[in-house]
């Protein structure tokens, strides 16, 4: 009786969101099926700081190392926040930049509708051409909304004109861009893998903060192995409004272009390997026009992204952690962290155990969106002094799933959320199913399964998995690993 109580409260409080309107009909089928899929497969088949207590229906823990311009961010472009000035350069600084000053650029978005100002990064050009490399999320606004948003550039002597996309690499966060002068032949892409050692010395140059064109000493330190695609890290201060910059060697030979760095440390920040910049180039020089929508090209990007990370993901079984009586899937990887933190002290009248894992990089689609990532979050809340009725309400409100997705975003379609209580092996669950679609990237969705067990009156697991930027297969392939590997410890 105190298991059906329990389970009656988690069913009536989880109504809203089972019944939320769904998604636009050519979305809302595949979501539905994807969710009747997640859910009945189950039946059948059976960084730091982390929140103390995770509720299910929170959104879901940050990537907390390295992601192409967000997590943990190069600021995004024109962002405001204090920061220390750059040091003082070398009189090798000082002569290099003198060198290299001639080819590098401010680059702006501009609104449109009375061309104000919407963000700003930097950028270079590429030996004697009119080509200039910079990031993707530099012009992610004129990429993604051309109507809306265009860009021009200004150098070092002032002097402005256009800018022309002419190639992204969402992944990387690279793109090439066209502009009406040429370079002096200073910045030299190397046709070949550039070989740099530990501690070489390494400039890095661009506008800080859009208070001017500078340069910045560091070294070079090795390559982050947390992020899913390489990046190297440089020993060094790289401001907001440096995005897209060079960082080069002592000859002007560019070894990788600035794109992130960590808030939480000091003058460690992350660049773009330029073997990526190579390959880009390479693709400009093919193709014989630049597209005229881009949507479609990035679309075709994220696929291939998240299909090599759902295939990293699953290339082995979850790991299963114990808590309590339970045994949760976790994936711990180069890619993802875990942590873990409890509340439980004495007297208290519950306590509640956290566990989150979540992958350590995510790529930037917009200032809005970032997709390719997988968190999975866990909680097992228990009492040995409260009531099951009051316990039962206790983990009813704690698992909040009503206001799933209320937040909104115009990029993604309304959650489209299915219910079921469903049986896995051992652990009987309540599980929540929702998806939402990719407006403008046909093909991808976010999957969001919460879980609830339904066996005990004073304890409840409640669990989250979040994948964002997937196809439905890979959705549906996620979310059937993850539910049908809850266990119970020495009965699985």
């Amino acid at each position: 009786m105190k298991r059906v109580i329990a389970a009656l409260l988690l069913s009536c409080l989880a109504f809203g969101a089972a019944t939320e309107a769904s998604a636009p009909p050519a979305a809302a089928q595949a979501q539905g099926r994807a969710a009747q899929a997640a859910a009945g497969t189950a039946a059948s088949t059976g960084t730091t700081l982390p929140p103390a207590a995770l509720s299910a229906g929170m959104p879901p823990p940050s990537a907390v190392d390295t992601a192409p311009a967000s997590t943990p961010t190069a600021p995004g472009p024109g962002e405001v926040e204090t920061q220390d000035a750059l040091p003082q350069p070398s009189s090798a600084a000082q002569d290099l930049y003198e060198s290299a000053r001639g080819d590098l650029l401010q680059i702006r978005m501009l609104l449109k509708n009375g061309r104000t100002q919407s963000t700003v990064g930097s950028g270079f050009l590429v030996g004697t051409s009119n080509l200039a490399l910079t990031n993707y999320h530099v012009v992610s606004q004129m990429a993604l909304d051309p109507d809306i948003y265009t860009a021009e550039y200004i150098d070092t002597d002032g002097n402005t004109g256009p800018v022309e996309l002419m190639a992204v690499d969402v992944l990387h966060d690279l793109a090439v861009v066209r502009i009406n002068r040429n370079g002096s032949g200073f910045f030299k892409v190397p046709e070949q893998t550039l070989r740099l050692r530990q501690g070489q010395p390494l400039y890095s140059l661009g506008n800080p903060l859009d208070l001017g064109f500078a340069i910045s000493e560091g070294t070079y330190n090795g390559v982050l192995t947390r992020s899913f695609y390489d990046r190297l890290i440089f020993s060094g201060p790289i401001n907001s409004g440096m995005s897209g910059g060079p960082s080069v060697t002592a000859s002007g030979t560019v070894a990788g272009i600035n794109v992130s760095r960590r808030r939480d440390g000091e003058s460690v920040s992350f660049l773009v390997p330029v073997t990526y910049a190579q390959d880009l180039l390479r693709r400009v020089a093919e193709q014989a026009a630049p597209p005229e929508d881009f949507n479609p090209l990035i679309a075709k990007q994220l696929l291939a992204h998240q299909g090599g990370m759902v295939d990293r993901l699953l290339e082995e079984p979850l790991t299963l952690k114990g808590m309590g009586p339970y045994l949760v899937p976790v994936r711990e990887s180069g890619q993802v962290r875990c942590w873990g933190r409890s509340n439980a002290k004495g007297g208290a009248a519950y306590a509640v155990d956290a566990m989150s894992c979540v992958m350590q990089s995510a790529v930037f689609v917009s200032d809005s969106q970032q997709t390719g990532n997988v968190a999975m979050t866990h909680q097992f809340i228990r009492s040995g002094s409260m009531e099951p009725l009051r316990f039962a309400a206790l983990a009813s409100r704690i698992f909040q799933v009503d206001n799933l997705g209320s937040s909104g975003d115009p990029r993604l379609t309304k959650p489209h959320c299915t219910e079921r209580f469903v049986h896995t092996r051992t652990v009987p669950l309540r599980a929540v199913t929702c998806v939402r679609a990719y407006r403008k990237f046909e093909g991808l969705y976010n999957f969001t399964l919460l879980t609830a067990s339904t066996d005990g009156s004073q304890s409840s697991l409640q669990s989250r998995l979040d994948v964002s930027g997937v196809s439905y297969e890979n959705g549906m392939r996620v979310t059937r690993a993850y539910l049908g590997a809850f266990g119970r410890a020495g009965r699985r």
